[in-house]
């Protein structure tokens, strides 16, 4: 499938140029000749990238992106400014509003072919999922550094072990790090005015912990503790957000993973709010199988403590501990001791009361 590209320039004779030597590369063409046509153009036409002249009549370079940019539907999509000037304030000013790139003219077809490249290259690379391991992290890293050559970044990271219980970081501490877990499972949550614990997060190898807090530079709304032995690698704030702040691509898929958060809690409150005690409890040990079972065809059986799964069903460990009395009963689970085995997983899934 072509690569689609919305080209907004009022020089004619530049624009229809471009469009031929972008269009002879195979690329999806849909030109625009001044601001206002090509705002309403990229929002039909949702492109892979933008390329758009700074000085236009009616509406400049400028003020595309700024429409661009407070559109969620377009606002992540890589912007490339087309510029005559190439003063130091100008080019300041654009990637502080958030530019991806500039080419100054006059500029030949190789110029303009190859930062066309680069940056859907570098956008494909981030929207690749990456393998949720430690060198996966530094892969993930590698093509993030290389946006703004933060190669401390991923130099700059520790590695750290927490044995089962231990505390990762505190509910009112202000974050130091970004956290990311190697191996092993990290629970994250809050305590009510009573004095119990509520289960926010439930984590496993491959997880970023800790970035709401920090990317907002508030205290920790929520602790975070080791379910079990794990190991963690620790990578500095003040890195981090330069990291962020300085690249649109890597704020763009931590705002992305900010989203999912924010829509999975809201899903887990309405059930809070509307669901039996035992339809909770199967969903919580649902989760625990979707959370951390490595292969989907083996049974799940993990060694959960009951007031850990009371917190993450947001009751009494003494329901849960009733309820999956029922459940053995049933034949839904098996218990040995801290061990809970899931026998059959389609009825929890299908658990209605």
């Amino acid at each position: 499938m072509h690569k689609k590209i919305v080209l907004i320039e009022d020089n004619p004779e530049m624009r229809d140029n471009i469009q031929e030597i972008l269009e002879l590369a195979d690329y999806d063409v849909s030109a625009a000749e001044n601001g206002k046509i090509g705002v309403e153009l990229v929002k039909s036409v949702k492109p892979d990238l933008i390329l758009c002249d700074i000085m236009m009549p009616e509406l400049d370079g400028y003020g595309v992106l700024h429409m661009i940019s407070r559109n969620p539907d377009t606002s992540t999509i890589p912007f490339i400014f087309l510029t005559a000037k190439s003063e130091k304030e100008d080019f300041r000013k654009g990637m502080n509003m958030g530019a991806d790139d500039y080419l100054t003219k006059p500029f030949d077809d190789v110029q303009l072919l190859n930062a066309v490249e680069k940056r859907l290259a570098r956008i494909e690379q981030l929207s690749t999922e990456f393998v949720r391991t430690e060198n996966g992290l530094n892969d993930f890293f590698s093509n993030l550094t290389g946006i703004q050559s933060l190669e401390n970044l991923k130099d700059g990271k520790r590695i750290k072990k927490f044995a089962k219980k231990d505390n990762i970081y505190f509910e009112g501490d202000y974050p130091s790090f970004l956290y990311f877990v190697n191996s092993g499972k990290v629970k994250t949550g809050k305590m009510n005015e009573d004095g119990k614990d509520f289960v926010t997060g439930l984590h496993k190898e491959g997880d970023f912990i800790g970035y709401m807090a920090l990317i907002r530079e508030t205290p920790y709304e929520e602790s975070a503790v080791a379910l079990e032995d794990c190991e963690l690698s620790l990578i500095p704030r003040e890195e981090f957000l330069q990291l962020l702040y300085s690249s649109k691509e890597v704020s763009n898929k931590f705002i992305k993973m900010l989203a999912g958060s924010v829509t999975e809690k809201q899903e887990e409150l309405l059930n809070l709010a509307y669901d039996s005690v035992r339809k909770r409890v199967a969903d919580a040990l649902i989760k625990l199988s979707e959370t951390y079972k490595k292969d989907s065809n083996d049974q799940f059986s993990m060694s959960i403590s009951r007031d850990d799964l009371a917190a993450i069903v947001g009751t009494a460990t003494e329901s849960v501990i009733r309820t999956l009395s029922e459940f053995k009963s049933d034949g839904y689970i098996s218990i040995k001791g801290s061990n809970i085995t899931i026998l059959d997983e389609e009825e929890l899934k299908n658990f209605r009361f």
